[in-house]
């Protein structure tokens, strides 16, 4: 049997298992809303070959862009490596080769659904020269909440029980 991959930088060691819940929800969220089937890639050949999913769509838990614990802002990954021990960084999140189109970020409050090019286009004319090292194992961006809002192809809002 194969084990779920650790994140020994990471501040809890629920992370991987918070992140695939909130895979399954979006899939369930995707096709009760809009009809539209997740086919998950669960071995890491596919995912590395093609991307998480058939359909092409990146699904990223962001508990702080709604709810009790908001900013003001959404964060984007750029770049990942396995440990802090671990010299070179990987292109991941929006900057990662592979099949997605789609980007869907957020959480059990609020979930954004963004064109993963527009996203880079964002990135590429703003926010790359402020990336940061949020753990010593990942990097990405802010984007006020108010961008995130305005270039967003959908957003559900399901703290009101709607959709916007």
């Amino acid at each position: 049997m194969e084990t779920k991959p650790e994140y020994p930088d990471g501040d809890r060691a629920t992370l991987f298992e918070e992140g695939l819940e909130f895979q399954d929800f979006v899939a369930d969220l995707l096709m009760r809303e809009l009809g539209f089937p997740l086919t998950s890639y669960c071995s890491k050949k596919y995912q590395w070959n093609h991307g998480e999913n058939r359909q092409g769509v990146e699904i990223k838990l962001d508990n702080r862009c709604a709810g009790p614990t908001a900013t003001t802002n959404i964060s984007f990954e750029v770049a990942e490596k396995r440990d802090k021990n671990v010299e070179r960084w990987t292109q991941s999140g929006i900057l990662r080769p592979d099949n997605t189109w789609l980007y869907v970020q957020g959480n059990y409050h609020r979930v954004f659904v963004f064109g993963k090019e527009i996203l880079r286009l964002m990135y590429l004319k703003t926010y790359q020269t402020k990336v940061r090292e949020v753990r010593p194992t990942l990097k990405a961006f802010l984007m006020p909440i108010t961008e995130a809002e305005r270039i967003a192809l959908k957003i559900f809002d399901l703290s009101n029980g709607g959709e916007q």
